[in-house]
C-alpha cells in the first residue's frame, strides 16, 4: 500500500491538462461503477444523454443552475464545461462561473463525496454541494432567493419516502420522484427553465397522485417537449425512462415528442454516445413531424387521467406476419429448386 500512494503521489496534477486527465479518470471509475449494477441509477446518468439536455437547455452565463439530487455531480460538470467553452474568458465570467453558477444537493454521504470531488476534478474550486435531505424540505418555505434559472436532474427512481416526508407536498405521495418533481416546479424562477429525467410510468399512472401532479404540471409548466428514451439506456438499472423539457412560463399548449431509437440494443457493449442524439437536438429547434416525431396538442389529452404516455402515431407499419401455410409452401418451392439443380450438377459430375 505504501508504494502504491508513493506512486501516485509522485503523478503530476498540478496543470489544467493533468486535471483534465484526472477528472477523465474518476468519469470512468462512476461510469463502472454504474455498470456494476447495483448503482446504476444513483451515480451514473449517461454523459451523452447530460449532453444533449443541456446543448437543448442552452444555459447562459449569468443564470443559476441547479441539480437537488446531484449524486455524482454529471449535470453540474457537464454544465460548467459547456459554459466554460462558450463563454468569453473574462475575470468577471470566471468568478461567476465559480462562485455563483452551479448549486445541488445530495442526500447520500458517498454520492455527496462522490459528486463533490468530481466537481473539483472538472475546475470547480469550491463547489456549492450541500449534504442534506432535499424532500426533507418544506417546498412552502421556498422564497423567490432561493429559485433557479435552470434544473438540471435525474431523481433518484422508485424510493418511498415516510409520511411525516410527504407533509412538505401539496401533492401527497411515497414515490420519491414525484416529490421532487414539486420540488422542481417550486425551485423554478418564471420564465426559468428544467430538463428532467423520470420513469416513463409517470406520464400515465392512474393513480390520483400521478394525476393531480400532470394536471399541475401541465398547468404551471409549459411542457413542450418529452424525450422518450429505450430499455438500457442506464445500465444496469432496467427502467424506462423519459425527459421532460419544461420552461415556467405560460401553461402547456402543445407537446413535442421524439422517441429515441438508436438502431441498435442498448447495454454495456453498445451504450449510448453523443451522435446517437444529435437529431434530437437539431429537430428540437423546429419541432416537426417525422417517424420518431410528432406533435400533441393539450386539446387532445384526456382530462380525466391527463395520460401523456407515449403513442407515436408517425411510425410505419411493420409487414403482416404470412401465414403458415405460405411459408411452408414456399420452402417446399425452394427444396424443389435445390433438388432440380444438385440433380443437374450430378449429371456433370
Amino acid at each position: 500500500m505504501r508504494e502504491i500512494i508513493n506512486m501516485v503521489d509522485g503523478l503530476p496534477f498540478g496543470t489544467s491538462k493533468d486535471k483534465h486527465e484526472l477528472s477523465h479518470l474518476y468519469e470512468t471509475k462512476i461510469k463502472n461503477m454504474g455498470n456494476a449494477g447495483r448503482n446504476g441509477g444513483q451515480y451514473y446518468t449517461p454523459r451523452p444523454l447530460i449532453r444533449a439536455m443541456i446543448k437543448v437547455m442552452n444555459p447562459k452565463i449569468g443564470e443559476k443552475i441547479y441539480d437537488p439530487a446531484c449524486g455524482s455531480a454529471g449535470f453540474l460538470c457537464e454544465a460548467y464545461e459547456y459554459l466554460y467553452d462558450k463563454m468569453e474568458k473574462t475575470v468577471a465570467n470566471l468568478e461567476q462561473l465559480q462562485d455563483n453558477t452551479f448549486f445541488g444537493k445530495e442526500k447520500k454521504n458517498l454520492a455527496y463525496i462522490i459528486g463533490t470531488m468530481n466537481m473539483i476534478l472538472h475546475g470547480i474550486e469550491a463547489p456549492n454541494i450541500v449534504h442534506t435531505n432535499t424532500l426533507g424540505e418544506n417546498i412552502r418555505d421556498i422564497q423567490e432567493k432561493d429559485r433557479y434559472d435552470i434544473i438540471l436532474a435525474n431523481p433518484p427512481f422508485g424510493g418511498k419516502e415516510r409520511i411525516e416526508v410527504q407533509q412538505n407536498f401539496d401533492i401527497k405521495t411515497g414515490e420519491t420522484a414525484f416529490l421532487f418533481m414539486q420540488h422542481f416546479i417550486k425551485s423554478l424562477k418564471a420564465g426559468g427553465r428544467a430538463a428532467v429525467v423520470i420513469k416513463n410510468t409517470f406520464l400515465s399512472n392512474t393513480d390520483n397522485a400521478s394525476v393531480a401532479l400532470r394536471q399541475h404540471l401541465l398547468e404551471t409548466c409549459n411542457l413542450h417537449t418529452i424525450l422518450d428514451m429505450p430499455q438500457g439506456t442506464f445500465l444496469g438499472a432496467g427502467v424506462k425512462t423519459v425527459v421532460l423539457f419544461l420552461p415556467k412560463r405560460e401553461p402547456t399548449k402543445n407537446i413535442w415528442y421524439y422517441q429515441f431509437d438508436a438502431g441498435r440494443n442498448m447495454g454495456k457493449t453498445n451504450p449510448l454516445n453523443d451522435a446517437d442524439l444529435d437529431e434530437f437536438v437539431r429537430l428540437s429547434l423546429s419541432k416537426p413531424e417525422t417517424e420518431k416525431s410528432w406533435n400533441v396538442t393539450l386539446s387532445e389529452v384526456e382530462v380525466s387521467n391527463y395520460d401523456l404516455s407515449v403513442k407515436n402515431p408517425n411510425k410505419p407499419e411493420e409487414a403482416p406476419l404470412r401465414e403458415p401455410a405460405l411459408i411452408l409452401e414456399e420452402m417446399q418451392t425452394l427444396d424443389e429448386e435445390t433438388n432440380d439443380i444438385l440433380g443437374t450438377l450430378n449429371e456433370f459430375v
